[in-house]
C-alpha cells in the first residue's frame, strides 16, 4: 500500500480531499500549502496540480488554481453522459453479476437506510452503491470511463440528496435497479438506473433554482 505521505501520491492525495469535500468548487489551491498539509515536497504538488488542470478538476483564475465548479450545461451534459454509461453497465451486470454480488447490493441497500438523515454519508454510499455495480459489469473499459464521469461528482457544489426526501426515494430507486439486476433482466436494470439519475437531475435543477440569486447576475 502507498504510505499517505509518499510524493509519488500527491495526486491522489489531492483528488480524495476535492472528493471529501475538504477542498470545495471555488477555493483556491495553493502548492506551497498543498506540500505543508500532505508532508511532501512542492515538485510532485505542482506536477498533480497540472494533471488536475489537464483533467479540468481544477481551473484558472488569474494565476491561480481553484477547484473548477460546473454551469448548467456542463451538469446536464455530465448526467446525460452518466445515464448513457450507467444504464450500461447495470444492463451487463444483470447478465455477469454473480448471486454474492447482488446479494451485496441489497444488503448497501439497507445499510444505507440508516445514514438518510446525513446527505454527505448518504452520498459517499451512493457512489460506493453504484461503484458495485460498475465492477458488477465485468467490463473493464467501461469502469475506467465511469471512474471519470463519478470524479466529476466532486464538482458538483451540492449532493441532490440533501433535498427533503431525496434519500429514502433515491434507496427505493436503487432497489428497483437490483431487482432488475437480480431478475437478470438489463433492458429493466438500464431503465431502472435512467430514471434513477433522471430525477436525481430533476433535483438538482430545483435545487438549483431554488438557489438563484439574480443579485449575484
Amino acid at each position: 500500500m502507498t504510505p499517505k505521505n509518499d510524493p509519488k501520491d500527491a495526486y491522489g492525495l489531492i483528488l480524495n480531499s476535492i472528493d471529501e469535500g475538504v477542498f470545495s468548487p471555488g477555493d483556491r489551491l495553493v502548492e506551497s500549502d498543498l506540500a505543508d498539509r500532505f508532508g511532501v515536497s512542492r515538485t510532485p504538488v505542482r506536477e498533480a496540480l497540472q494533471r488536475l488542470e489537464t483533467e479540468a478538476m481544477l481551473s484558472r483564475d488569474g494565476r491561480s488554481l481553484i477547484v473548477a465548479s460546473l454551469d448548467h450545461n456542463q451538469i446536464a451534459e455530465f448526467y446525460e453522459v452518466r445515464s448513457q454509461l450507467e444504464g450500461l453497465a447495470a444492463a451487463l451486470a444483470a447478465q455477469h453479476a454473480s448471486d454474492e454480488e447482488i446479494r451485496v447490493l441489497f444488503g448497501m441497500i439497507e445499510t444505507d437506510r440508516t445514514i438518510i438523515g446525513d446527505p454527505r454519508k448518504l452520498s459517499r454510499a451512493n457512489r460506493r452503491f453504484h461503484n458495485q455495480i460498475h465492477m458488477a459489469s465485468r467490463n473493464r473499459y467501461l469502469v475506467r470511463q465511469l471512474e471519470m464521469v463519478h470524479r466529476s461528482m466532486a464538482l458538483l457544489t451540492e449532493t441532490s440528496l440533501a433535498a427533503s426526501g431525496r434519500g429514502q426515494e433515491s434507496l427505493d430507486e436503487h432497489h428497483a435497479i437490483v431487482t432488475a439486476i437480480s431478475n437478470r433482466q438489463p433492458e429493466e436494470a438500464d431503465a431502472a438506473v435512467r430514471h434513477h439519475l433522471s430525477l436525481a437531475f430533476e433535483t438538482r435543477l430545483r435545487l438549483d433554482a431554488a438557489s438563484y440569486n439574480p443579485k449575484l447576475r
